[in-house]
């Protein structure tokens, strides 16, 4: 099994799968004969894994990037319906917020600054409307907790109860729409 070895000051071998490739971390003392041991012990399940990072790969190349022309649709298209949605949620967190701004990023959804203005990536033009509600309501509770602490996914719950459903919807899905922009944003 081909893969990457990083040694650190860590206590036990673990294994992640990253873009597409196996990385093995190792505590610095721990024998090459100690992680061929791991990689046996485990080989199934990393196999496994391994095919559908492979597959995900696969669909995300198979993605139809989107245009200069599309982009900029989307994000006036997001400049109309973010805003408003903001603009919905705000009372019900209870929360008043800065500027609202449209960005076409690679890597977030959202954020939001300690001046309580609000960045939103264009791309959620293209996830289901409750997937942006979420993104929505997640950053206007950062206005309340500027963290991920349980208080504040307590907050996102109390204004939307099935706030866990819609962001499982972005991890499993946003890959894909993010790979939308790739040599195409």
């Amino acid at each position: 099994m081909d893969y990457e070895l990083i040694r650190s000051a860590r206590r036990t071998i673990g294994a992640e799968i990253k873009n597409g490739r196996l990385v093995v971390r190792a505590p610095c003392l721990a024998t090459r004969g100690a992680v061929e041991r791991f990689l046996a012990d485990n080989r199934s399940r990393l196999e496994s894994l391994l095919d559908k990072a492979r597959e995900r790969e696969e669909k995300k190349a198979a993605v139809p990037k989107l245009t200069a022309e599309e982009i900029r649709a989307l994000a006036a298209e997001a400049r109309k319906v973010i805003p408003a949605r903001c603009a919905y949620f705000a009372p019900l967190v209870g929360v008043t917020y800065g500027r609202v701004t449209i960005r076409t990023q690679r890597s977030r959804w959202g954020s939001c600054s300690a001046k309580g203005n609000l960045n939103f990536n264009c791309l959620l033009m293209k996830a289901p409307p409750e997937v942006l509600d979420g993104v929505v309501v997640h950053e206007l509770c950062h206005l309340r907790e500027m963290n991920h602490s349980a208080r504040f996914y307590a907050e996102v719950t109390r204004v939307l109860p099935d706030y866990k459903r819609r962001r499982k919807w972005l991890k499993d899905n946003g890959d894909l729409l993010m790979a939308m922009l790739e040599n195409g944003g």
